[in-house]
């Protein structure tokens, strides 16, 4: 028996005109799973959207009034609904109509009068693939934004876009390299394993999204897809709460970690780089601006450009580290945040 994303039974949602059918469906499949139950094509459509959702609709294809296909045309242009696999239940054995069934979006078909066997085994394989395919998107959202996985998973490629109003963060730890040389490996990468959660949570709360790591180096963003009216503002937040985690993991943890964080607002390009390896990326010189900002700020502080300055509200104060010397930018003012 497979299981959801809990102990609770996967929840079957079976769409027949025939009481006997579903009786029949129900006798068979109650024990391992939870039965919704449709005789027509537009109650199907309404229970397919109620929660909890299905995660399998078994849909017999000759029904008055909407036929399965139909029914499945419309649950495959629904957004809420389009994920959920379909086996059509049919006394219908021309491979013309397997074929259009299969082109709505119809996962499997199974020959009336049914084999209990042949159905169970079918649920089964389905709602494994479908459990693969949810991790698989899951993991997918933490290195993707939404609509550059959609754009993957419908035609294969991700056109390289341009975003004008973005805030670019970048975090160092202060003595890294020391610490790295001191510590087991196994004991680093937990150190970062943990640290760098927190980090994904924190911006994640507040808008933003984390674009890259390397080794020490935390990269994250805000404006790009998301929260683009206050995107300075965001991940300024990010990076004091950065430090108050911080802070508050420095006072009973065994290893002190320290930060430097750099802010700067402008635009990017952003894309897909690679192809059997790929990660997306932000670049451009206002990255290299922000990253420059990081380089020049203080220990456990949130170090701005003027750029960032300029777009924060009244309820944050400044201290000006006057004109500094940015390595491929010339001078610029730096701000440390209060607040």
């Amino acid at each position: 028996m497979i299981f959801n994303n809990s102990d609770e039974k996967p929840v079957i949602l079976a769409v027949d005109d025939s009481v006997e059918n579903l009786q029949v469906l129900t006798s068979l499949l109650k024990d391992d799973y939870k039965i919704k139950v449709a005789k027509a094509g537009q109650k199907a459509l309404e229970l397919a959207e109620m929660a909890p959702l299905p995660d399998l609709i078994l849909l017999d294809v000759i029904m008055p009034e909407m036929n399965g296909f139909e029914v499945c045309k419309l649950l495959k242009a629904n957004p809420k609904t389009q994920k959920i696999p379909v086996i059509f239940l049919t006394a219908l054995n021309e491979v013309a109509d397997e074929t259009h069934g299969l082109r709505l979006g119809g996962a499997d078909f199974i020959s009336k009068p049914i084999n209990p066997d042949i159905v169970k085994a079918r649920i089964n394989i389905h709602l494994a693939l479908q459990k693969e395919r949810q991790k698989s998107e899951s993991l997918l959202k933490i290195l993707l934004p939404d609509n550059v996985i959609n754009d993957l998973m419908v035609k294969g490629s991700h056109k390289p876009e341009i975003h004008k109003n973005v805030s670019i963060l970048f975090c160092d730890f202060v003595g890294f390299t020391r610490i790295s040389g001191s510590v087991s490996p196994e004991f680093l990468i937990e150190e970062l394993t943990e640290i760098y959660g927190k980090f994904d949570e924190i911006c994640h709360n507040h808008g933003a999204m984390r674009i890259k790591t390397i080794g020490d180096a935390y990269m994250a963003a805000s404006g790009i897809h998301t929260s683009k009216e206050n995107h300075a503002g965001n991940l300024v937040e990010t990076g004091l709460h950065f430090i108050n985690y911080l802070n508050e993991r420095n006072k009973t943890a065994t290893q002190q970690w320290n930060c430097r964080i750099g802010i700067n607002s402008g635009e990017v390009i952003a894309g897909i780089i690679g192809k059997s390896r790929f990660i997306y990326d932000i670049m451009g010189n206002d990255v290299n601006i922000a990253s420059r900002v990081e380089s020049k700020g203080k220990h456990m502080q949130v170090t701005i450009s003027k750029a960032t300055r300029d777009l924060l509200s009244a309820s944050y104060s400044f201290e000006s580290q006057g004109m500094i010397e940015l390595k491929g930018a010339g001078e610029m003012e730096l701000f440390i945040v209060n607040k």
